[in-house]
């Protein structure tokens, strides 16, 4: 084994080695961050082992869960001890922290999936142990099938990395020919290196998934865990997928990624076997957008059905048996008035209060953060234990909080009911209800919900009980069903090419003089280009019942513009005549397809320009993407195959 690669960081000794170390769990938790054909990592163990005068490795007192990985461990050192030896600077007495994890790979291109593999973390020696903080987001995972696997040791500032294989017997070995170790080594003062030493080319074995090749360990592992190890980063938020077990979304995700080609998650199936649940869960989709979640999960035999303020036209694909709806009252009837055995999943986008947006109360916080907090806090006066977890999918707002039991009996629901009315009316009012929490979302206050329920109970009336409506928010109101287009691009014709006409000649007799040359063959052309105005001093000129229309649309003035792009063009907050000569053809390389269609030149709409600009169209007609009268416009072959076969 040799030096591979390294890196060079600075910094001060109050970051360093505890930032290394943090790198390396963001590794061992998550190595789905670097290495992108992993879907996770599973914790099958972890404990302190006591290393013994023969090598072998005993569990240090512990209970429960610890216990039983500190027994699991302490046997599977025993079985590659006379490996591991050889690759470790350990000692007797020597105290290690032991994880046991399992790497997921994704699925293989032809669909077959591909076999975990098994890995040990031992931190030991002269940079202490794993700190507390480090191991806090740890994912417990007792039931994992492996096939072979692969074992890391970190013992004074190394990180070794060993794969186990699994014969013939169930006997596991090391895999020398992967044998790789990430070393943190301190220059002097704030200069450190962080390195990996690994086998030579023609040793390694390289699968592409488990076991990349070794200029990716040089180039993108190392760089990563040299950047973790230096960043001061401390999220607000939960680990992704924390409140479920990694391996078995793993398989669920890749499972209905492959029959769907999306993906979803199925929330509760783990405790509804444990209850002795035969019947599936059902559910409702408030919200439900293009229906496409409601339709899955009604595949795989779940009841339940989709609800939007508006409906979609892509719900007439899925068919009968997707249940999708239009909202069609007045009044809401979340999880806590559905049934008292119903929970709920939520994951909160765009912020808005019960009566409009969310006002900020916390400068300390993110925006993001502080909503999340008063959606929890929501979930508390309703009565809800409330979660946090991260999602894991492309989106910046992608923590979820769910609410599985309730926090009262279910013969105070009447009295919950009433304090969730009082809430909502004191948000509206203004008046301070649930006071925003200072350090984020607590996952262990029990005594918030009832501190916020007593707090509303003080403000209730006397006769509240007698006289509560069911009605939480009389004269709610929900979107339109039909969405209105405010883009300017429903306004009639007629008035938009009225304000089209009237700027660019706005535009043109501003400097009439101002001219430029053009070629046409041998014939050399003057084309008035007209003179840039601000939208403000355009706005000036157009008569008021024309703005008055244009600022009922979304952008006005400069939206009606950019749409016509043809005529204008729109630049700094200026408006200019589009010289279609100056146009820079596209450097992007189009497929043969596109590019044999293009060469055609069909031309669909009349060129502005020919029809009503004084000295007609600065290009030819065989250079003007637009028709140079009507005896030029025709239509797309493809379209007309198209129509055609429909």
């Amino acid at each position: 084994m040799g030096l591979l690669a390294a890196a060079a960081v600075r910094a001060d000794g109050a970051e360093l080695p505890r930032g290394f170390w943090a790198a390396v769990r963001v590794w061992l938790d998550k190595p789905q961050v670097a290495n992108r054909r992993l879907c996770g990592a599973a914790i099958e163990a972890e404990a302190a082992l006591l290393l013994g005068e023969d090598g072998d490795a005993s569990p240090l007192l512990g209970s429960g869960e610890e216990a039983a990985g500190g027994a699991e461990l302490s046997w599977l050192w025993r079985e590659v001890r006379g490996d591991l030896l050889g690759f470790l600077a350990v000692r007797p007495g020597l105290e290690l922290r032991v994880v046991l994890r399992a790497l997921l790979p994704r699925l293989r291109p032809a669909g077959l999936p591909a076999p975990p593999v098994r890995e040990l973390v031992v931190q030991g020696g002269s940079c202490g142990r794993l700190s507390s903080v480090m191991l806090e987001n740890v994912t417990k995972i007792a039931e994992v099938e492996m096939l072979r696997g692969m074992a890391i040791y970190v013992c004074n500032g190394t990180v070794t990395f060993l794969p186990l294989e699994e014969n013939s017997e169930g006997k596991y070995r090391i895999k020398k020919r992967n044998v790789y170790q990430v070393q943190l080594t301190h220059i002097k003062d704030e200069e450190w290196s962080v390195s990996i030493i690994a086998p030579s080319s023609e040793d390694w074995f390289s699968d592409g998934i488990t076991y990349p090749k070794l200029s990716w360990l040089g180039d993108v592992l190392l760089s990563k865990l040299a950047k973790w190890s230096v960043e001061r980063k401390c999220s607000a938020f939960r680990s992704t997928l924390s409140l479920i077990p990694v391996a078995k979304y793993c398989k669920v995700y890749q499972d209905l990624k492959e029959k769907y080609k999306e993906m979803v998650k199925i929330l509760w199936e783990e405790e509804r076997k444990t209850k002795g649940l035969a019947k599936k869960q059902s559910f409702v989709d408030l919200g439900c957008g293009n229906g496409l979640l409601v339709h899955i999960l009604s595949n795989e035999g779940h009841l339940g059905r989709g609800i939007d303020v508006r409906r979609r036209k892509i719900w007439d694909m899925f068919g009968p048996e997707t249940h999708l709806e239009v909202l069609c009252k007045s009044v809401h009837y979340p999880s806590c008035r559905s049934s008292y055995s119903c929970r709920y999943f939520l994951l909160p986008c765009c912020f808005f209060d019960f009566h409009g947006k969310y006002s900020r109360r916390q400068s300390k916080k993110t925006q993001y953060r502080e909503y999340l907090d008063f959606i929890a806090d929501v979930g508390f006066v309703c009565g809800f234990h409330v979660e946090e977890d991260c999602l894991r999918i492309p989106s910046t707002k992608r923590v979820c909080l769910i609410g599985k039991s309730r926090t009262y009996p279910p013969t105070e629901c009447s009295l919950v009911d009433e304090q969730i009315t009082q809430f909502i009316r004191n948000r509206q009012t203004g008046a301070a209800v649930a006071p925003d929490r200072e350090d984020g979302f607590n996952h262990n206050n029990h005594n918030y919900h009832s501190d916020v329920c007593k707090e509303v109970s003080s403000e209730l009336p006397e006769n509240m009980m007698e006289t509560a409506s069911r009605i939480w928010m009389p004269g709610f109101q929900p979107r339109e069903k039909v969405e209105q287009t405010r883009n300017c691009a429903a306004l009639p014709r007629d008035f938009v090419d009225d304000v089209v006409l009237s700027v660019a000649n706005l535009l043109l007799n501003a400097v009439p003089t101002k001219s430029s040359s053009n070629m046409h063959g041998e014939n050399m052309n003057t084309w008035n280009q007209g003179e840039s105005l601000s939208l403000k001093e355009v706005a000036e000129h157009l008569n008021k019942e024309t703005l008055k229309r244009l600022k009922s649309e979304c952008g006005g003035l400069q939206t009606l513009l950019k749409n016509n792009h043809q005529v204008f063009e729109v630049l700094d907050g200026r408006v200019h005549i589009r010289d279609w000569r100056k146009e820079k053809p596209s450097r992007k390389t189009k497929p043969e397809v596109k590019r044999c269609l293009s060469a055609e030149a069909f031309k669909t709409r009349l060129c502005w320009f020919f029809i009503h600009h004084p000295d007609g169209c600065s290009l030819p007609s065989e250079s003007c993407p637009y028709a140079h009268g009507t005896e030029e416009l025709r239509q797309s072959q493809a379209i007309k195959k198209k129509k055609h076969i429909s």
